[in-house]
């Protein structure tokens, strides 16, 4: 009776170690299978291990796949260099869209590189930012890249860093400020538009730009190159004005670019700053939106003492003007991607204000 008993013990513990087995091994399989199918996204170490470019890496020569562009007006951010890139997956097209942001396709990869240039007229790399459009969560992921001392690699950076630095600015005088590089939340609160994260360059219209060097639009040289579809023809595509370009177009139209660009990506409907009630995209029709005699919602000591965002005719009683002209936490605005006055936009938009005269 007691060998019955051990004998059936046996079997019993070896089913179980069989089954314990094959769930074990089924469990394995799945993930494994899991694993392999998932397409999520995971961002490397190291810039240089996904081999955008070629040769020495800090001279940012596209590896084939890779698409340089540029922007017919920028973001200001300390005077800096930018270099920007998009990578599409393989045999994969950019969607036309006439307003917004180009619809892209997922597993896009957008590459913003930002450096500067110092006393000596050397090209200092900073970092790297990657824009990601995620195929198994179908949105948008964001990452940093921090380049090392000896300017090889950048290195993975999620928590924000400020760096010492020595440049030359748009007039070629050196100055120094500390660079402030984002954590990845702050990237958030620019990028995010109705609580998704979203690019905010490469629309069609900051897009239609002739390069220096080039005879047709980066739209049209997309088009023939097969990275985007349905396209109309260029003359019916919208131009974002240059804002520096004062021969094709007015003062009005580059002032109401800049404050597009540099601004309205918060100060929009569902951005970051939609509570202000100050909307400055270029299309923006309402005075009252645009600030013109509008008082400060939330503005508190930032505003200056100033009753009006913009007073028509006085830029300096202006708190638009006010705020552009002024790097003192809580008042400066943009209050990210900035250390520095841009002596340049500050005189632009505080010509504009002058020259209003009562008009938008």
């Amino acid at each position: 009776m007691r060998r019955r008993v051990m004998v059936a013990g046996t079997l019993i513990g070896v089913t179980s170690a069989c089954m314990m087995g094959i769930q074990s091994c089924r469990n394995s399989s799945e993930s494994e299978v899991k694993e392999k199918n998932s397409k999520e996204f995971v961002f490397k170490e190291k810039l240089s291990e996904y081999g955008f470019f070629t040769g020495d890496l800090k001279d940012l020569h596209p590896a084939k796949g890779v698409a340089r562009y540029e922007l017919a007006t920028p973001l200001f951010t300390d005077y800096v260099l930018k270099d920007r890139f998009i990578v599409l997956p393989t045999a994969q097209k950019i969607r036309y869209t006439a307003s917004g942001p180009l619809d892209f396709p997922d597993s896009t990869i957008i590459i913003k590189n930002f450096a500067y240039r110092s006393k000596d007229n050397q090209k200092i790399m900073i970092e790297t930012r990657l824009l990601v459009k995620d195929a198994e969560k179908k949105s948008w992921l964001v990452m940093d890249y921090l380049w090392d001392s000896t300017q090889t690699d950048a290195q993975k950076h999620i928590t924000g860093a400020k760096i010492p630095i020595n440049l030359l600015d748009g007039a070629g005088n050196n100055i120094s400020t500390v660079y402030q590089v984002p954590n990845t939340n702050d990237c958030k609160r620019c990028h995010y538009s109705n609580g998704t994260l979203t690019p905010i360059g490469p629309k069609a219209r900051n897009l239609n730009y002739v390069l220096i060097g080039h005879q047709e639009s980066q739209l049209t040289e997309w088009e023939k190159q097969g990275m985007i579809s349905g396209m109309p023809p260029i003359e019916q595509v919208e131009k974002l004005p240059d804002w520096k370009d004062s021969v094709h177009f007015d003062l009005s139209q580059r002032a109401r670019a800049y404050l597009d660009v540099n601004c309205a990506h918060c100060h929009t409907q569902g951005g970051d700053a939609m509570n202000t009630g100050l909307f400055l995209e270029y299309h923006q029709k309402d005075p009252f939106h645009i600030g013109v005699m509008k008082e400060p919602v939330s503005a508190g000591g930032g505003a200056g003492g100033m009753n009006y965002d913009i007073i028509p005719g006085d830029a300096n009683h202006s708190i638009l003007a006010y705020r552009m002209n002024s790097t003192e936490a809580g008042t400066a605005m943009p209050e990210l991607a900035r250390t520095v006055i841009h002596k340049e936009g500050v005189a632009l938009i505080t010509k504009w204000i002058n020259e209003m005269k009562g008009k938008h």
